[in-house]
């Protein structure tokens, strides 16, 4: 059985300012127009980009659509915006520091160990097909999320 954590990341440079960056990350009612799977988030009764608020995300692909809460659990303006999916399964994240052009935009993810049990319970036999499928859409959808991201900031 999987219990060490799943991690994947990439990074683009960004034509913008880190604050310019992490604003448009972390406005997350944006998110459908860089995502390839989470066609749309809100913020929950009225929050915002601040550790502890709540926002819900719609997420759908082919197979299937499904809705997920997340946590903000880091707001650093220029620095780091991200958020716990569920209590604690998955992580992500978006890290900018300078760079010579610009920005460099790294997106983080992180399938827990509590995730990770989370679909062995939920899927049984079949959790590692199911972990497996989460962790190929993450590999190859992030390098699409922040190429978008870098399109739209760069217009």
């Amino acid at each position: 059985m999987q219990t060490a954590p799943l991690t994947f990341e990439s990074s683009v440079v960004v034509s913008a300012t880190p604050d310019e960056v992490y604003a448009l990350v972390s406005d997350v009612t944006r998110t459908g127009e860089w995502s390839p799977v989470c066609a749309e988030c809100w913020w929950d009764e009225g929050q915002g980009p601040e550790v502890g608020a709540f926002f819900t995300g719609r997420n759908v692909t082919p197979e299937r659509t499904w809705e997920t809460r997340s946590e903000v659990v880091v707001a650093s303006p220029g620095r780091e915006f991200a958020w716990s999916v569920g209590p604690g399964l998955v992580r992500w994240s978006y890290l900018m520091k300078p760079a010579d052009a610009g920005t460099e935009l790294t997106e983080t993810w992180e399938f827990t160990e509590a995730g990770l049990k989370f679909f062995h319970e939920r899927f049984g036999d079949d959790a590692p097909r199911e972990i497996a499928a989460r962790e190929q859409a993450t590999r190859s959808g992030i390098p699409v999320t922040l190429n978008a991201i870098k399109r739209i900031i760069e217009g």
